[in-house]
């Protein structure tokens, strides 16, 4: 039988423990079932994906990539400053 040793932060464990024990597991039961699920399933076993961005956010990003109602440039940042309180 093998070992597995992992480092995380105190409140991360802390968390885990409270919840692994709400559902009647410990941490390494947890780790076990992950790695036989990740196995079966070959890959992880649930999707990974970015959160979704606030669609105000995802504008403003597009905005930005794409050079699209930018202000400025500015000569200052005392301009800048100014120009974003406008709105």
């Amino acid at each position: 039988m093998s070992t597995l040793q992992i480092r995380v932060n105190d409140e991360l464990k802390s968390q885990a423990d409270e919840l692994f024990s709400s559902l009647g597991l410990d941490v390494a039961t947890a780790v076990r079932i992950f790695l036989t699920m990740s196995i079966e399933r070959n890959g992880l076993p649930f999707d990974v994906r970015h959160k979704p961005l606030p669609e105000d956010l995802r504008e403003a990003v597009y905005e930005t990539r794409n050079r699209v109602n930018l202000n400025g440039p500015f000569k200052t940042a005392r301009e800048a400053f100014d120009a974003m309180m406008e709105d």
